[in-house]
């Protein structure tokens, strides 16, 4: 840990490393061999002609010395490093958050490069002053979050928004990881279907019983009609006439929500208030959006292969999908079955409204029939 350490980490010329470089040169070592290192990376800094300050030298002192005695939390750290002027802060007042330095993506590299680049250019000029950073001034750390606030807002010279460019990047990795994940259960759905000794059957008389009701609920207002039509989307487009057709639509609807609730009945002051208890409907829609592929997958597996008249209660399921061997996962405690279970009280609830369960949560041969083949809807993206 010398002087030339620091050059190559930061990939500049002794003459030219700022704070951020030395900090983030001595965090990439052991405390220990760092605090040990610091006198003479402080005389070679000297002699190079860029001494840096009295004030950066002490906190790097200070802080080195907290990490190696335990007490230095990764928020302290983090906001050591950010202290030298030129870091970018984790998450910003309006809550941006830059995402780690290993998960950062072509786009997010670039902003963040750039950012670096724009407050070197403000240090240099005296408009951050980074030992006032150091001392803990407020008004200092106030200015500078109030400046890169701005420069995530500010559009660059070819019309991009820094923030947005960021943050749509991140979007698109998330909707790629999900569509990647929905396509694994699909094709486990269908090869586990193709594998069961016995097709299911559609039970007409059950189905067209359960859709005459299912048209009469959704015509109501309130819980729990207003989640079903959300889920299957029947806010923005009309009740298919085909009893089929209605049926799979809300049950796939459960399994993937195409919309969330209208918002027409809420009022700002219910917005305002973050104490108020979510409603049933909100809870509900929630608990639908929360349910993981994989579980899905699990528990609908499960039921299947069981067939008609297997119990497929809110317990049962979080049991079935920690016993399954369609998935990876780890091993589940009680908080964690509790958490499926209570998961899944959202789902075996609208089950039964459609003739999935019946009144003691018992799959029905309507449920064996069309489960499967909600999911698939939902996983395959038909409407």
């Amino acid at each position: 840990m010398d002087i030339k350490f620091v050059c190559a980490h930061a990939g500049r010329p002794a003459t030219a490393v700022t704070r951020r470089d030395v900090a983030r040169a001595l965090l990439a070592v052991p405390s220990g061999v760092a605090l040990v290192a610091l006198p003479d990376l402080r005389r070679a800094m000297v002699a190079a002609g860029n001494p840096l300050s009295v004030a950066f030298w002490e906190s790097a002192k200070a802080t080195l010395s907290a990490i190696e005695a335990g007490v230095a939390t990764v928020g302290d750290v983090q906001r050591w490093v950010e202290s030298t002027g030129t870091e970018p802060i984790l998450m910003t007042p309006s809550y941006f958050v830059w995402p780690e330095e290993d998960e950062r993506g072509p786009v997010a590299t670039e902003m963040f490069a750039r950012l670096v680049a724009y407050l070197e250019d403000k240090v240099e000029a005296g408009e951050i002053d980074p030992d006032a950073l150091a001392a803990g001034d407020q008004e200092a750390r106030a200015a500078y979050e109030e400046l890169q606030e701005s420069w995530l807002s500010t559009p660059l010279s070819d019309g991009r928004v820094p923030g947005f460019a960021v943050s749509d990047e991140l979007d698109e990795e998330l909707f790629s990881a999900w569509d990647e994940e929905e396509e694994f259960a699909l094709s486990e759905l269908r090869r586990i279907l193709a594998e069961l000794p016995k097709q299911p059957e559609l039970p007409m008389a059950e189905l067209e019983t359960a859709a005459t009701r299912l048209r009469a609920l959704l015509a109501l207002p309130g819980y729990p009609s207003s989640v079903l039509r959300a889920c299957a989307g029947f806010d923005e487009r009309p009740l298919p006439d085909d009893d089929v057709e209605l049926w799979l639509a809300v049950a796939a609807g459960i399994a993937g929500p195409i919309a969330d609730l209208s918002e027409g009945a809420d009022v700002l002051e219910e917005f305002a208030d973050l104490d108020r208890e979510l409603s049933e409907e909100d809870t509900a829609l929630a608990n639908l959006c929360a349910i993981q592929h994989a579980d899905w997958l699990a528990g609908v597996a499960a039921l299947v292969r069981m067939g008609p008249g297997v119990l497929a209660s809110p317990e049962r399921m979080a049991r079935l999908i920690a016993e399954s061997e369609d998935i990876d996962i780890d091993d589940q405690d009680d908080e964690d079955l509790h958490t499926t279970e209570s998961l899944f009280a959202s789902v075996v609830s609208l089950w039964g409204l459609l003739g999935i369960v019946d009144a003691d949560d018992v799959l029905t041969p309507l449920g064996w029939w069309g489960l499967p083949k909600a999911l698939e809807r939902a996983w395959s993206g038909e409407d």
